[in-house]
């Protein structure tokens, strides 16, 4: 279908507008990098940023709920009116597939995902209706990111995120209605950031893009924000559901995501996908790169947890870990407790 190759947000004519023209596995087609100063836009404290390339899934109808709490890693079923959580569909090895933001208003869910994932989610879904009594449509709604505080527009459903980063608001709007809105917005008191704003804080925030930051063996316990973000670990019966059970209970994931500190003396930045290594040995995958308004270059990277210490590269970039973003791994799994337990250990 190509849902968004094709789209090109009204906002992308403002005066400086520029877009991404690196060569990168990170969803910014038809939406603006900046606005003509880059890092200045990331100290805005009212930021609002144009992510109306997203494609936006309504499903809705009298099983919605049940339909998809049976397909995602997400408590859906009772979800009130107003509920907004990530989502992840898995393979039957816990590999992620799909990576969702999930939103209710009234008796329909809104999926929203990078365009990369529009058609195969879709797909999907539309395949497991069988008898479920419900209707899956692409809308036309575009996602308007807010950071700090502003008066919002009446008539736009409106999510508040919880995530590491700074204080977001999510917006839905139609797409014919995004510079109307954005000149609302700015008339009280806003300011235009680029989708490198949001890419920043999402960096520092170690929340993932599933294409430029992982890959297809990736499980949700390789990012701490996914799997408290998107995955209900009291609830079952989804595709999946026994990786993620198994890790969390018994063991480990071998990788971490991280956050990244790029030697910003290097010439050119690598690009996601790029192999991290140590000694000549691959122990890594470089995701999203991203100049900081404070940090410099930074990076998410999934390194192996036994790595986290070691001289890390990129191509010829040198790699530091932050400490702080290394997962803490002295808290005890509840299953191997328990084994240890019944062993009399």
């Amino acid at each position: 279908m190509g849902f968004v190759t094709d789209y090109v947000s009204p906002l992308l004519s403002r005066a400086g507008a520029a877009p991404l023209t690196d060569d990168t596995l990170i969803d910014h087609h038809g939406v603006a990098w900046h606005y003509g100063d880059p890092l200045g836009e990331q100290r805005f404290t009212s930021a609002i940023i144009d992510r109306s390339h997203r494609v936006v899934i309504a499903v809705s109808g009298p099983d919605a709920p049940a339909f998809l709490n049976n397909l995602v890693s997400q408590k859906l079923d009772d979800a009130p009116d107003g509920f907004s959580a990530a989502a992840l569909d898995l393979d039957a090895q816990g590999h992620i597939l799909h990576h969702m933001d999930v939103t209710r208003q009234e008796d329909t869910f809104y999926l929203d995902v990078p365009h990369l994932q529009a058609d195969s989610l879709l797909d999907y879904l539309r395949k497991m209706v069988f008898w479920s009594d419900v209707t899956i449509d692409v809308t036309n709604l575009g996602i308007l990111t807010l950071f700090g505080t502003l008066p919002l527009p009446e008539g736009c459903l409106a999510r508040i995120v919880d995530w590491a980063g700074p204080p977001r608001t999510d917006l839905f709007v139609e797409r014919t209605l995004i510079d109307a809105t954005t000149a609302q917005l700015e008339s009280a008191g806003g300011q235009l950031a680029g989708l490198m704003t949001f890419t920043a804080a999402r960096v520092n925030a170690r929340e993932p893009e599933l294409a430029a930051d992982l890959d297809a063996k990736s499980i949700p316990h390789e990012s701490t924000e996914l799997l408290r973000r998107a995955v209900h670990l009291d609830k079952g019966c989804y595709r999946g559901q026994e990786t993620v059970s198994r890790v969390h209970n018994l063991g480990r994931s071998p990788r971490a995501l991280v956050l990244l500190h790029l030697d910003g003396s290097a010439p050119t930045q690598p690009a996601p996908g790029t192999p991290i290594t140590s000694g000549g040995r691959t122990v890594g995958r470089l995701g999203t790169v991203v100049h900081d308004h404070e940090l410099g270059p930074i990076a998410l990277g999934l390194v192996k947890r036994s790595a986290m210490s070691a001289t890390l590269v990129a191509g010829d970039t040198a790699l530091a870990v932050d400490p702080d973003s290394i997962p803490d791994d002295s808290t005890p799994r509840p299953g191997r407790a328990a084994i240890d337990r019944l062993r009399g250990l």
